[in-house]
């Protein structure tokens, strides 16, 4: 299980994506290795902070498994295993790394220490010397008592959600296909039903839109604002230019998803 004190015996610098940031790498790495974490349900359960005030979208945290057991969630299994990546920084990046890194904990995301355990198949060369038994990985959970973290939601819904959703990001659609793919490719047992069934409603979605002849709601969607939820539950608008001003480390919106955050 996570905690929040960093390790003591351990010289490399890890840290664990399990959402976009799978698929876009934090800067400053040098080594990509597949694996997963234990103890965890991973769920589109926090607020896209990163969305316009009108369509506020939705990405990916992790939620301790003995709370989430405790819950009425309409996806009532989950893996046992949180499948994603862990990505070792530069040793004189470290630092600057780690100072972009705690830029995530405002908007609902702290830091949490987990085990990570390396996939079968990844080449020993890659992994921390002398290394035996898992690697202790930095993780950015948006934990529930967070003003976005939104709890179970109707699947349905959800997905009705994800799709009118847009944000300077993007489309909200498309981190939630990423996610579907990257998990996919990962290894044969690192799919996610809860990802799966909603891309999987995603689609039939976007079919019945096509199908009726509607317009895109997305198309519409001013996204040159984005909107910021503070740790009190306000919000606070900000163009597009000021925000990547104050996250000027990251090379682009997309990097400080997670960074999912670890999202």
């Amino acid at each position: 299980m996570s905690t929040q004190e960093p390790p003591s015996k351990q010289d490399e610098f890890w840290i664990f994506g399990y959402g976009s940031l799978i698929w876009k790498p934090p800067p400053h790495f040098d080594r990509r290795i597949p694996g997963w974490v234990e103890g965890y349900v991973r769920r589109f359960w926090q607020v896209y902070h990163r969305g316009t005030p009108s369509a506020p979208g939705r990405v990916v945290t992790l939620i301790e498994r003995s709370y989430w057991a405790s819950l009425a969630d309409h996806h009532e299994s989950a893996p046992a295993k949180v499948w994603g990546v862990a990505y070792r920084i530069k040793a004189d990046r470290v630092a600057e790394v780690k100072e972009y890194l705690d830029i995530r904990e405002i908007n609902g995301y702290t830091i949490h220490w987990t085990p990570f355990h390396p996939a079968s198949d990844v080449d020993p060369a890659l992994l921390p010397p002398e290394q035996k038994g898992p690697i202790q990985t930095l993780v950015y959970i948006g934990t529930p008592d967070n003003a976005q973290f939104t709890g179970p939601q109707d699947p349905q819904d959800l997905a009705e959600h994800i799709y009118r959703s847009k944000g300077p990001s993007g489309l909200n659609r498309d981190y939630l296909w990423g996610l579907e793919k990257v998990l996919d490719e990962l290894s044969p047992e690192s799919g996610d039903e809860h990802v799966k069934d909603l891309s999987n409603r995603l689609r039939a979605v976007a079919a019945r839109y096509k199908s009726e002849g509607k317009a895109d709601p997305t198309d519409e969607i001013d996204t040159a604002t984005e909107v910021s939820i503070k740790a009190n539950g306000t919000t606070e608008a900000t163009t597009h230019d000021e925000h990547h001003r104050q996250f000027r480390r990251a090379g682009s919106v997309d990097e400080q998803e997670e960074t999912e955050k670890t999202s």
